[in-house]
């Protein structure tokens, strides 16, 4: 099933006042050996990216009376785990998505590569520096603008949601979509994430939990459903035997 929004063009990413919105961080300095780079990697991982994701097909399995976000209106928050950024990357392109992104190096790194994909960056994290990442996303949010955070990010526990997307959907009074990219086939690195990254060719299932209330239990739970959506690919409970 392919997803339906229009494609974003770089052009189309402008502020209110005609400006490009630049995913750089003006306020970082950088070693020379860094900014070399951040000049060679992004691009390449952009096009790795793009030779991956032409091979993988997606698919939707939802919760009941639940929509994948291409065919719902803005502005909605989305919650999902750090493991699965790569398999989302391609698959939620040019959407204009607003994700949240540390004031790292790495950060940085990732931040280059994602406006590649049409995605807006928005910097700070849930740890270090949250509050002003919020409150930017909490702007985009009222722009009428999808928002995205990774929340376990940036360094974990993986999969134990922090409370920096309740936060978020406690300042604009609304609900948290939760949600989990599952490649049936991908190597799987050792690191705290156990980050995916899929084969080529492989099948990748997205699974849409319904939206919950702010609450961090409640966006917990959502997500874990998200996750046994798409590792089942079903949207039915599954109940081991005893």
């Amino acid at each position: 099933m392919s997803h339906s929004w229009l494609p974003i063009s770089r052009k189309t990413l402008r502020n209110r006042h005609g400006k490009l919105n630049h995913v750089s961080d003006s306020s970082q300095t950088y070693t020379f050996k860094q900014r070399l780079i951040l000049a060679i990697v992004p691009p390449m991982a952009y096009m790795i990216i793009c030779l991956l994701g032409v091979t993988l097909r997606y698919e939707d399995v939802c919760e009941p009376g639940v929509l994948p976000a291409y065919h719902m209106p803005r502005p909605l928050i989305y919650a999902l785990w750090h493991r699965c950024l790569l398999a989302c990357a391609w698959r939620f392109r040019n959407g204009g998505i607003h994700i949240l992104i540390s004031r790292s190096f790495d950060g940085e790194l990732i931040a280059r590569t994602v406006e590649r994909l049409g995605f807006v960056a928005v910097r700070g994290s849930s740890s270090r520096d949250g509050a002003a990442g919020l409150r930017n996303l909490q702007r985009a949010y009222l722009e009428k603008n999808y928002c995205a955070i990774t929340a376990d990010g940036p360094r974990g526990p993986a999969q134990i949601a922090k409370p920096g997307v309740t936060q978020l959907a406690k300042l604009v009074d609304g609900h948290v979509g939760a949600l989990h990219l599952h490649p049936h086939r991908a190597w799987v690195l050792r690191s705290w994430d156990r980050f995916l990254i899929p084969k080529p060719f492989s099948r990748v299932t997205v699974g849409w939990a319904a939206f919950a209330p702010a609450e961090q239990s409640a966006v917990q739970s959502a997500l874990d459903r998200a996750v046994e959506i798409a590792e089942s690919g079903s949207p039915e409970p599954h109940l081991s035997a005893h």
